[in-house]
């Protein structure tokens, strides 16, 4: 029997390996280690394998954000440091792992084509969870939110501005997202200019 994690990480390897087109089931079934009338145990199309991985790779990076953010409470970071690190780890990793793919451009457009509902419901999950996170830091004094900002909002904007970032053109490197989170971040909480 394969566990999920075994299930994921083969689904995840088969995908950037193939791309979306050219993945077949039997390549699918490699990938993962078990014979082509397995995996229809699994899945019963490509399209439903794909839609898992979309699924789990985004429920677990939201959950490795937030711990990783919480271990940079732990250690007594900034703010700044403390969000960026969410965020490199929500969404930067992501983005490292399918950078190395030759299959990058089609995964993300099938990922927007087939999985849209699923991106939304991550989105809203994981800007749930960095808002009462934020609210924590408020409670605890380790940011104080101006009047006129909800930790709702300082949520939605963080996480519009990690996504502006792994859109930006000329494209960033995926290795160095994380000085990009900073910028966004200190810039949000802190702004980079002055009323004349």
């Amino acid at each position: 029997m394969v566990t999920r994690a075994e299930l994921a990480s083969g689904v995840e390897r088969a995908f950037l390996d193939h791309g979306y087109q050219y993945l077949t089931m039997s390549a699918l079934a490699d990938a993962i280690d078990v014979t082509r009338r397995t995996v229809y145990n699994y899945f019963g199309s490509k399209e439903e394998a794909f839609r898992f991985l979309i699924e789990d790779a985004n429920a677990r990076a939201v959950a490795a954000g937030l711990a990783a953010g919480r271990a940079c409470l732990d250690q007594g970071q900034d703010v700044v440091e403390i969000f960026a690190t969410i965020l490199d780890v929500r969404y930067g990793d992501n983005r490292r792992r399918l950078g190395k793919s030759p299959h990058a451009v089609e995964i993300n457009d099938q990922a927007f084509r087939r999985c849209r509902d699923l991106m939304i419901a991550s989105a809203i999950a994981f800007q749930a969870e960095l808002a009462a996170f934020i609210t924590e830091l408020d409670v605890h004094r380790r940011l104080r939110l101006q009047p006129e900002v909800d930790a709702d909002s300082l949520a939605q904007l963080l996480a519009d501005g990690a996504r502006g970032t792994n859109q930006s053109l000329p494209p960033a490197d995926p290795e160095t997202l994380k000085l990009r989170y900073r910028a966004m971040v200190g810039a949000i909480l802190y702004g980079v200019a002055a009323q004349p």
